[in-house]
């Protein structure tokens, strides 16, 4: 069942990401369609649980740093508002809840979560950084979009999806994580594909912008 929920997530993750692709090959440039943002806030929210029952930190420490960044994209393009007010609060004071469980209950966390024998430190460090890293491009992006003031995916936003998604694979590969390594493994030729499509929309625009600002 905890698979499932795990298989679930990363379909969603990976719709996410071909639709994005699509529909950007489509435009002959980087889109930042509001179903990517939908889909994501979705599929985070079910991998989070995911995380939970797999007593794996880095998956919950990743998905943590962007969450409320997709909620931050979802009302910039006007989504949020939309949603159902009760479905609103749900989605929004999940992880807040979690935090308050953890802080009222540290023993259990650090015991089942940061010195499970199952995945040692130096596998939680390697996991953690990569989701880290995978989960900064949100961190990236959200920065980016603010000073545009519109929701957008920049170059940068794809080149760390390649070096972040790339250390998760490794990990996944390491704990034996079917999820892990399919959800990373899909997303590759999407990452690498935007790429080719930023530079080749940079070529036909002013160099006045900054490719990494």
């Amino acid at each position: 069942m905890v698979y499932l929920l795990g298989f679930v997530s990363q379909a969603l993750f990976f719709t996410r990401t071909l639709l994005q692709w699509v529909l950007s090959e489509r435009a002959k440039k980087v889109l930042s369609p509001t179903i990517y943002w939908v889909l994501s806030i979705i599929a985070s929210y079910l991998f989070c649980i995911y995380g939970w029952f797999r007593n794996d930190f880095s998956i919950l420490l990743g998905q943590l740093i962007s969450y409320y960044i997709y909620i931050w994209n979802l009302n910039e393009n006007g989504v949020w508002k939309k949603i159902n007010v009760a479905v609103q609060a749900i989605l929004f004071l999940t992880p807040i809840c979690a935090i308050g469980f953890v802080l009222k209950n540290g023993n259990y966390f650090v015991s089942n979560f940061l010195n499970n024998t199952k995945i040692p430190i130096w596998m939680i460090i390697l996991g953690s950084a990569g989701q880290v890293i995978f989960t900064l491009r949100f961190v990236y992006q959200w920065i980016y979009s603010m000073r545009r003031n519109e929701s957008l995916l920049p170059l940068g936003f794809w080149i760390i999806s390649l070096v972040g998604s790339g250390i998760i694979a490794i990990y996944g590969v390491i704990r034996v994580d079917p999820i892990l390594i399919l959800g990373q493994s899909v997303g590759f030729v999407a990452y690498t594909r935007n790429i080719a499509l930023y530079r080749k929309e940079l070529k036909t625009l002013s160099h006045d912008e900054p490719i990494y600002e």
